[in-house]
This record gives structure tokens, sequence and C-alpha cells, in this order.
């Protein structure tokens, strides 16, 4: 068996096959250089080659053998279920918790735990990803809502894509924003010197925006509020850097020195709120932030 993938590039002067990895990180650069020498990619309807550079808008269509069928399995992990019926269920995920199984990390996701702790799922998102209709990175913790059927996923994607749901988070940065609140528009796509992080493009990527006020200001931190209007990959930690106040503890985009023994980026999705998909009816949730954010807070100095 075989899976196709098409991708529309959204930015120029990357080689094939450094832009095909940063895509598709379930696979290695060497895999997919060897899938471009063998035959198995399309650049605009022509055979590629790795180091030929790609131009936005280009089409790169290619066919990757299926090398194993996975079962997912349900795994008994504890889970926070915030709210559930018959067509929806709201999460509280844990930081550390990867969202969805992926190559080489099929076991211990949220979705091994959703099995196991709930009977129906959605199905538009394949077998590795049933009832995901958004996520949240690893080391993030906070709300995301999952679909038991594909109505609700349905319902819930468009929502999101209409920007007609509403998704909250709460951040420590480092340094003093001195503007109580603003936006942050520009565009994001693959960083072009490192394909696995994402970053801020002057040409190509996809619009990003962000909106932010300020909760409380410490000594040499801010706690700060941001609103999804868009959701790019890693949007608010690309974001937050790009305006010069990166998030405390994150492992990809800071090389600021973590003195609290984190495990990941003090970035929390405190509040969730959109369309019952059956009703219509608006739900909105809150997550208090977990122990080990709020003890940092505490030991911070107001100013």
């Amino acid at each position: 068996m075989t899976e196709s993938h098409k991708i529309i590039a959204d930015e120029s002067g990357a080689r094939l096959d450094s832009f095909l990895a940063g895509e598709l990180t379930q696979y290695t650069r060497s895999y997919l250089k060897q899938l471009i020498d063998n035959g198995g990619v399309f650049l605009n309807g022509r055979l590629a080659k790795a180091s030929t550079k790609i131009r936005s808008g280009d089409e790169v269509t290619l066919t990757v053998p299926r090398q194993q069928e996975v079962d997912i399995l349900p795994e008994d992990i504890p889970l926070t279920i915030v709210y559930q019926d018959k067509d929806i269920a709201v999460i509280n995920k844990a930081q550390g918790m990867v969202t969805h199984p992926a190559v080489g990390n099929y076991t211990g996701t949220l979705v091994n735990a959703l099995l196991h702790h709930l009977q129906d799922l959605s199905g538009i998102n394949g077998e590795l990803r049933p009832g995901i209709v958004h996520r949240l990175d690893k080391g993030t913790s906070g709300l995301l809502v999952v679909a038991k059927n594909d109505e609700a996923h349905q319902s819930l994607s468009k929502q999101i894509e209409e920007k007609t749901a509403s998704r909250v988070y709460q951040a420590l940065v480092f340094g003093n924003i001195k503007t109580d609140e603003g936006v942050i528009m520009t565009h994001i796509g693959r960083d072009p010197r490192d394909r696995k992080k994402m970053a801020v493009l002057r040409t190509g990527g996809r619009e990003a925006i962000t909106q932010y006020s300020v909760l409380a200001r410490y000594e040499g931190h801010t706690l700060v509020e941001c609103t999804l209007k868009t959701g790019r990959t890693h949007q608010i930690r690309v974001h937050l850097k790009h305006f010069g106040f990166p998030v405390v503890g994150d492992p990809v985009y800071t090389k600021k020195k973590d003195k609290f023994g984190l495990n990941g980026q003090l970035l929390h999705a405190y509040k969730l709120g959109f369309h019952h998909p059956r009703t219509g009816e608006w739900m909105e949730f809150l997550a208090p932030l977990p122990d080990y954010f709020e003890n940092v807070l505490q030991s911070l100095k107001k100013i």
C-alpha cells in the first residue's frame, strides 16, 4: 500500500529535500532524498531532483510506500475530561503528552488515552488521529476539543477555520512588555535555516495573527494572555520570540537559561469556546494554570 501527499510551497529558496523534510516530519531527510532519487517525487508535474530549489506556489506531489500497518492501541493513561456528551469531549491535556501518534511514537499519546476512555471518535483524520480537531504542542498544556463523530468534527473544524471558535492562552515570557495590549501580525513558515522550526518570514509563509494583553508584570518577566486569530504551527511561541519576549522554558525558541527546572514552555491553553456542533449553543471552558506554572509565578516578584 502507498500514501500520497500534495504540498503547495509557500516560500522560495529551499532545496526540495530540505523543504519536504520540514513539511513531512514523520520521515527522515535521507529517506525523502532516497524517495526523490528513485523517482517518487514530482515538482509541478515533472520528476524532481533533491537539490532543486523550490519557489512559492510550486506543487510537490509524492507517493510513499507504506512500510507497515500500525495498530494504535488504547492505553489506560490518566486523562482529565472537562466535559463530554455524545458528540464532543473537552480535554485538559497535561504538559509532556504528545497529541497524536507519529512514526516512531505510537504509544503514550493523547490518542492512545482517548481510545481507552471514550467509546466513539471521529475518523476524518485517519487511524493515527481519530477525533483530533486541533492539537497542542507536547510542552503546552491546556484545553482542546475532541470530536466523537464526523459531523461534529466537520462543524468544529469549520469554526476554527472561519475563526468563530475562541482559543486563549496564558504565557510567561522573559522581559517586560511595555504596552498593555496589541496585535502581532506576520507571516509564518518553515525556518529556512532549520526546517524543524517555524519562523517569521519576510516573503512567503502564511498570515499569522495573535492578539495579546498583559495580565501581570514581574521582575524580568511578564504574564501575558494570547488569543489566536489564526492557527499556525507554534504560532504563539514564534510570535512572542519575534516580538522580543520568548516563552519561559521553551526548548526550541529561546536560548535563555531555565532556572525553574521546567519540562516545557510555560504556555497554557486556559480558555476554549465554540458553538456546539449539534445544538449551536455557545460553550466556553476554563482550565486553571497547572501547579508548576503557578509555583513559578509565586516565586517571582511583582512590579
